[in-house]
């Protein structure tokens, strides 16, 4: 079952290739997504890695949180379910 993280606070010159590199120290990369803004392509500061065992996951949180790159502490974690944006949240909720 592959297993997805979150990467924050990333530099703005990052790349796919550099993360990927960077990750598969912890252990195989099954996908990465670097996150882009639609308006002009440029990344926006954080990514999600997918990997397959929780141990891989663990290795690559305790490698990695607080990490500096480039003078940036990464934030490293699991990745919270994606909410559904359809659903109207009631005002209770909020």
């Amino acid at each position: 079952m592959a297993i997805k993280l979150y990467v924050g606070n990333l530099p703005a010159s990052t790349t796919s290739d550099e993360l990927m590199e960077l990750f598969a120290q912890a252990g195989e990369i099954v996908q990465l997504d670097l996150v882009k803004s639609p308006q002009n392509g440029l990344p926006k500061g954080y990514a999600f890695i997918t990997m397959n065992t929780q141990s891989e996951i663990d290795k690559a949180i305790s490698m990695f949180h607080l990490y500096l790159l480039r003078d940036h502490a990464l934030k490293v974690g699991l990745a919270n379910p994606r909410r559904n944006r359809d659903k109207k949240m009631p005002d209770s909720e909020l």
